[in-house]
């Protein structure tokens, strides 16, 4: 047990301290990458997602919609069925060695990569959101002499925005895991330091353990601020 507990304590320094015992600082360069990441993705996504969604609901809603709508809501129903029927990692790789080949700016390449497969989920958790808003609501604002769009910026997408809450902030943190993948294209972020620290100190069970508990202490904390976010908006309806 005295050697388990010794040889415990020899990864621990040698993965997270090093020889000027600085080597965590590796770590949370790669968090900050990973958090940059999942930010600008997010940002991306959630802007995208919203013109996808008002674009196709638009559609559903038109009596007549004119060739303009059908030919952007054809583009956009082919944008969300290539990206969620491609895995996310040949999207990065494309992304980095085909479209942006001359770039050797990996982290804006990550967060347009997961910001437009993010814009894809996304859209389809708004598109439902708007759908679940009673239909009378939008009558009522035309009987107002509203325009579309100003119904949906005004009325419908603050409504919506709070009922797909849940699904946004489970984006949120599979967006955040995700990033992980980024190391295929040598950024380096949590993932890709634990493979050069192992890679240096031949130590495998502390690097990885270690940045899975990071993952996790990062995810509850997502959570519990989801969680309590949501809780304050529900009790602002009550009132």
């Amino acid at each position: 047990m005295n050697d388990f507990i010794a040889d415990l304590k020899l990864q621990f320094e040698q993965s997270f301290l090093g020889e000027h015992n600085d080597r965590w600082l590796l770590y949370l360069k790669g968090l900050e990458v990973a958090i940059i990441v999942t930010i600008g993705a997010l940002a991306i996504g959630i802007v995208l997602g919203i013109l996808i969604a008002m674009i196709r609901t638009s559609y559903d809603q038109a009596k007549k919609p004119p060739v303009w709508l059908k030919i952007v809501n054809k583009i956009a129903k082919i944008y969300v069925t290539v990206i969620r029927g491609t895995p996310m990692m040949v999207q990065l790789l494309i992304m980095y060695f085909i479209v942006f080949e001359e770039s050797r700016n990996m982290t804006m390449v990550a967060i347009i990569a997961f910001g437009l497969n993010s814009g894809a989920y996304v859209a389809e958790i708004i598109r439902s959101g708007i759908q679940s808003i009673n239909p009378g609501q939008m009558e009522a604002g035309k009987s107002l002499g509203m325009k579309y769009w100003t119904i949906m910026k005004r009325v419908i997408i603050p409504q919506a925005i709070k009922n797909i809450l849940p699904a946004l902030g489970n984006e949120m943190i599979t967006l955040f895991k995700d990033t992980s993948i980024v190391t295929v294209i040598g950024l380096a972020d949590l993932t890709k330091v634990a493979i050069q620290i192992q890679a240096r100190t031949y130590q495998r069970f502390m690097p990885f353990i270690g940045i899975a508990l990071m993952y996790l202490v990062c995810v509850l904390f997502l959570t519990w601020a989801l969680d309590k976010f949501e809780r304050r908006l529900k009790a602002s309806d009550r009132r």
